[in-house]
């Protein structure tokens, strides 16, 4: 990949999806664009360029671009002690003395799922223990198209279900019927509480219509620059609920945001009780 070329593959995925692109990252992208230029038969990522930002090629190519620059890494109870903070305060403190209650969960960058779904396996296990009727949804969004397919499924192997406590994964999941296939699919009862939408956070206004109780936007910030960062949080602080929570990764912080958001553990915050 020459250098011109890198130069206008970078620039268009920090302005349009918000993804630092240094020279650092010059031969990762080349090894990654590779799977396309050798897909669509082409000789070298040159023409592949040509081909992406022409008409038609942006019509046809653009997200399958993004699907294949963007990281989509994460696993059931990543972070643990999150979900440990969110069953033990979090919710007890959103739930008080109420016996019903209605609750929005959002997890931002979704990837394939499992977090969301595991955000929907601790709210079913508080509501279970604490004979609590929580009528909860919870929105997962993210930029890839390909990855929010799978999510919807709710199909994963024996592996990336490995950190599922072996409790839950029996009353939250079905084994599939060909034995030969090692796969597990999230109950339909639980996928019916859980949506997938694409979302680009880099867009002036998302098409988020709720406020939300618990938002998670874990390791979604290390790969913005700090105007992004602050562009990015206050979006995602006006879909917050007054006293809602943001949980975000135990490797990011707010720096110096000027929004209400005070610190009531390791990476995660409380929007204040006000407007």
């Amino acid at each position: 990949m020459t250098s011109d070329t890198f130069k206008r593959f970078s620039e268009y995925i920090e302005s349009t999806v918000g993804i630092r692109m240094p020279q650092t990252k010059e031969v990762m992208l080349e090894a990654r664009l590779s799977k396309r230029v050798r897909a669509l038969g082409f000789s070298t990522h040159e023409e592949y360029c040509d081909y992406v930002f022409s008409p038609e090629g942006h019509d046809r190519e653009i997200q399958q671009l993004i699907d294949v620059v963007t990281t989509n890494e994460t696993e059931f109870f990543r972070e643990a002690k999150h979900y440990s903070l969110l069953s033990e305060r979090v919710l007890p403190e959103l739930v008080g003395d109420a016996r019903s209650i209605d609750l929005n969960l959002w997890s931002v960058a979704a990837a394939t799922g499992q977090e969301a779904y595991t955000l929907a396996i601790i709210v079913e296990e508080f509501s279970r223990v604490q004979n609590v009727k929580i009528n909860y949804r919870i929105l997962g969004t993210d930029i890839s198209e390909k990855v929010l397919r799978v999510a919807e499924t709710g199909v994963y192997t024996e592996r990336q279900a490995s950190k599922i406590p072996l409790e839950y994964k029996r009353r939250y999941f079905l084994k599939s019927k060909n034995p030969a296939e090692e796969t597990v699919r999230v109950r339909p009862e639980i996928r019916s509480k859980v949506v997938f939408r694409k979302l680009n956070l880099m867009d002036d206004l998302y098409p988020v219509t709720k406020k939300y109780h618990i938002v998670f936007c874990r390791n979604v910030f290390i790969y913005f620059d700090r105007e992004t960062q602050h562009k990015v949080l206050a979006r995602i602080y006006s879909h917050i609920i007054p006293g809602g929570f943001l949980f975000m990764g135990h490797s990011e912080n707010i720096g110096r945001s000027a929004l209400p958001l005070v610190s009531i553990a390791s990476a995660v915050y409380r929007k204040e009780n006000r407007t």
